[in-house]
């Protein structure tokens, strides 16, 4: 089989390359008895087993097509020794965070939910407190933005912890003098709306701001700063339809109390 390369210069690929570039080359933890060093192993840095497979299953070999992401059974089915590379393979440590990705996107988003419970317990949430259903739904909403499961708690703590602070930048931009009033009367038209589901709130929202003549990207982005802490995020009334109501409406106003 063909020998694995650095994935920069030249020569085998070795540990040092891995400890250098901050990846890791092997399967599991593995910790040397002589000297004691841990080296980081793809299972705990979060590699899912099936992106590994496949990626390494690419390492000099193809299938003798473009395709790229393969089950073990496609990969059996096709393998073929001839189109096995005589010459060494550039490990190409960045392609197997993109496997990874892809990996997490093609797996239902209860199985990434399952997976992400043990992130959760590990940033003080008490995952037991949450259902199955809207664990799935807070996955579903930014799985597209992370190549592994412990990227999602930064994607997704505001689903979980209401913001004390807001950044910096955030707010010189999107607070100004008018803000709190308009913040103000929004919660007023939040708290009429009878279907707090996404899409009526967002109708029903964006009328509003028509109605009044508001700057919509002003008023969006100072709504996503006072329930996110910051002007990132998934579609604004997904998150709203998925903290509820009262909730919205406290940390609303607790934007209003802090920033003034």
């Amino acid at each position: 089989l063909p020998l694995l390369l650095k994935p920069e210069g030249n020569g085998k690929l070795s540990k040092r390359d891995g400890d250098r570039l901050g990846f890791p080359v092997f399967p599991l933890e593995w910790h040397d008895p002589k000297s004691g060093d841990v080296s980081s192993g793809y299972r705990e840095s979060g590699y899912l087993p099936e992106a590994v497979i496949n990626f390494l299953a690419l390492l000099g070999w193809n299938p003798g097509n473009d395709q790229e992401l393969m089950t073990m059974d496609e990969l059996v089915k096709l393998f073929d020794l001839s189109h096995c590379s005589k010459s060494g393979a550039k490990f190409d440590y960045k392609k197997g965070i993109w496997f990874n990705h892809e990996y997490i996107m093609m797996k239902p988003d209860e199985e990434i939910a399952r997976l992400f419970k043990p992130v959760l317990t590990a940033n003080g949430i008490d995952a037991d407190k949450y259902s199955d259903e809207f664990l799935a739904k807070v996955v579903s909403l930014v799985k597209g933005r992370v190549n592994f499961v412990k990227e999602l708690w930064e994607q997704t703590r505001f689903f979980f912890i209401a913001p004390t602070e807001y950044t910096e930048k955030d707010v010189k931009k999107r607070w100004s003098e008018d803000t709190p009033r308009i913040m103000a009367e929004l919660m007023d038209v939040l708290r009429g709306i009878a279907d707090f589901s996404s899409k009526p709130s967002e109708d029903i929202v964006i009328g509003w701001i028509t109605e009044r003549g508001y700057h919509l990207g002003n008023v969006m982005n100072a709504f996503r700063l006072a329930v996110v802490g910051e002007c990132k995020g998934p579609h604004m009334f997904d998150i709203t339809e998925l903290i509820g109501k009262e909730e919205t409406l406290e940390r609303i106003q607790r934007a209003i109390d802090v920033l003034k």
